[in-house]
């Protein structure tokens, strides 16, 4: 019924269920984790007026320390969460679901927890931890551009390198990058400002 992908790492479809409600995913390395994606694998919808609370879990002394992240239902299939360590007074609680899965001490854990929607849209995540919005579109915008710089970049040639082709245009390189520098900065100012 679930997936979660953590960036850079295979898709994981198979949460080890805790109760009939919750289920948790293991995930390794955790202070690599950066963002985080939870969805609806299709297989099976929620039933009418439930959803997934989906909870970040990061290990501290006490056990696992909980954080609301935000939700997926069935009008909402998936989200992206960019996650930060869980800082003390943060957590929702140590016991959200249970305790750590043994031999799980150096693990993250993603945790999800069917519940009513009208209850889980009156929670409200930290605010360090945000569903990715637009940010994912200016992140994903800033890659794409990033690669063309890089690959146009790669044929860069200097004067003295230059043979004459009569029916060949060139561009000289500060031209791309100029370009380059000021979509960014108009990105940053409106993401919306290619639509006009």
């Amino acid at each position: 019924m679930f997936g979660c992908i953590v960036a850079g790492r295979l898709v994981q479809t198979d949460p080890q269920q805790m109760s009939e409600t919750q289920f948790v995913f293991t995930l390794s390395d955790a202070d690599s984790i950066n963002h985080i994606v939870v969805f609806l694998t299709g297989t099976t919808p929620f039933p009418d007026g439930l959803c997934g609370a989906v909870y970040f879990g990061y290990p501290n002394p006490d056990g696992m320390a909980w954080q609301f992240l935000g939700y997926i239902a069935n009008d909402k299939p998936s989200a992206i969460f960019k996650v930060a360590k869980v800082k003390p007074g943060d957590e929702t609680s140590n016991t959200v679901f249970g305790q750590l899965i043994p031999g799980q001490q150096k693990m993250a854990q993603i945790g999800i927890s069917v519940e009513p929607l009208a209850q889980v849209t009156q929670q409200t995540p930290p605010s360090h931890i945000t569903p990715s919005t637009v940010s994912s579109f200016q992140e994903f915008t800033r890659k794409m551009l990033e690669s063309f710089h890089n690959y146009a970049s790669s044929f860069a040639l200097t004067q003295a390198q230059m043979v004459p082709e009569p029916n060949k245009s060139f561009v000289p390189l500060n031209v791309l990058q100029q370009w380059f520098d000021n979509f960014q900065r108009r990105l940053a100012q409106n993401p919306n400002f290619w639509k006009t």
